[in-house]
């Protein structure tokens, strides 16, 4: 009796009757006949490699609708990153999101802030360490009374600190040793408008008592009279101060002097300082010699200009006038975007300033940087720019007007609008 399922060889199932099939110990293998389960492809036209199928189309060895994960990258865990692009395309990216432009500005407003906060700190370090403090106006006595405004009291000296042999002969300063004050003036600086008051240097003063900035000594005074200049040569910037106190009535709050060297680079570093003269004049002396009109002045130019004396009727009186013209002008210019914002020309010209700026010691960049802004603001009408009254001369000096004095000093002390006039 044959126990085998229909259809299968009597032999035990290890083929058919000829030895093929299943566990067949037979040469050959099954055939395709016997091997139903099996079906060969069609074979190509004119030989070759038959046509592969792929796998996303559900033949070959995968069922149809079958995804082996290889289409999608899912075999490695990298979404469309294993997807392989058709033959000749370029590899496909998902598109990112879109770019936060919002965020970026804000990256790129902090990035420059800090900047050019760096820049500007660095900076202010910088100039600040140039500064010479070297005026003590705390060994000034018997001072006035504060006012409403803050007083500067500015002076050109002729000191020739830092020239070269040839730059005294270029810009004809001479050789003198020492240095004495060539102008002077008071700068007050009031929410009623700015005040600059020129105080010429052959004006005739008492030098009161003082105590030596050197030795500390006090010295009487005796009621001796000079020209204001000699308290400068006398015993320096504190006498000074002490002398414009005591002859005036009005405090000065800071003290700041430049001599002939950094006035002259000042201006170079600038690229000189344009002026309007209204009538030429020559001067031997200071090697002045200009025409009238609009003209650019360079540094040894802009020195022989505020130091012409000689060349007018009204002599330094009328160089006073010329002095507050050009530092107006000069301050004008020197304050505008084209060179606050322009490292090539602030850097050099603070620089040439700082270098021989003496000022006193309670003098802050802040303090400086007003009374220059000041300035400016005379220049642009923002302000009254004069002499000090005069009244006449005694050999040779010239007397201050007291009663206009007084009411001069008096309006800029109260912080009122300056009414007072002179020549």
């Amino acid at each position: 009796m044959n126990d085998w399922p229909e259809g299968w060889p009597a032999n035990g199932g290890n083929g058919d009757a000829r030895g093929y099939g299943r566990g067949s110990a037979g040469a050959q293998p099954e055939s395709a006949r016997v091997m139903r389960h099996v079906q060969r492809p069609a074979a190509p036209p004119h030989g070759g490699v038959p046509p592969q199928q792929r796998y996303d189309q559900g033949q070959g060895h995968a069922e149809p609708g079958y995804d082996s994960g290889y289409n999608t990258g899912q075999v490695y865990g990298g979404g469309d990153r294993g997807h392989i692009p058709p033959q000749g395309g370029a590899p496909y990216r998902q598109p990112g999101p879109a770019p936060d432009w919002r965020r970026r500005l804000k990256v790129g407003s902090v990035v420059v802030l800090v900047a050019v906060l760096g820049t500007t700190i660095g900076t202010y370090f910088w100039a600040d360490s140039k500064v010479r403090r070297e005026v003590d106006l705390s060994k000034v006595i018997e001072r006035p009374a504060e006012g409403d405004c803050t007083t500067y009291l500015i002076v050109g000296s002729d000191s020739r600190e830092g020239l070269s042999a040839d730059d005294k002969k270029r810009l004809r300063t001479g050789s003198a040793e020492g240095k004495r004050t060539d102008s002077m003036m008071i700068l007050a600086k009031c929410g009623s408008g700015n005040t600059m008051v020129s105080l010429p240097r052959d004006s005739d003063v008492e030098i009161p008592t003082f105590v030596g900035s050197e030795s500390g000594k006090t010295f009487q005074g005796t009621g001796r009279r000079v020209k204001l200049n000699a308290a400068y040569a006398e015993d320096g910037p504190e006498l000074l101060v002490r002398t414009v106190e005591h002859n005036t009535g009005l405090r000065i709050d800071h003290y700041a002097e430049i001599g002939f060297a950094g006035f002259a680079n000042i201006v170079d570093a600038l690229g000189g300082v344009e002026m309007n003269i209204e009538k030429g004049f020559k001067d031997k002396k200071s090697g002045a010699d200009f025409k009238a009109g609009k003209q650019t002045l360079d540094g040894e130019q802009a020195l022989a200009f505020v130091r012409t004396r000689y060349a007018f009727a009204g002599s330094d009186l009328d160089r006073t006038k010329n002095q507050q013209k050009f530092l107006s002008t000069l301050a004008n210019q020197a304050a505008t975007p084209g060179t606050i914002l322009n490292p090539f020309k602030l850097y050099p010209t603070l620089g040439a300033g700082l270098d021989t700026l003496i000022v006193d010691k309670d003098m802050s960049l802040w303090d400086l940087g007003s009374m220059f802004f000041a300035m400016k603001g005379v220049s642009s009408g923002d302000g009254t720019s004069m002499n000090i009254p005069i009244s006449g001369s005694r050999g040779g000096n010239l007397v201050w007007d007291k009663a206009k004095v007084q009411q001069l000093v008096k309006q800029i002390q109260n912080d009122e609008k300056v009414t007072v006039t002179a020549k």
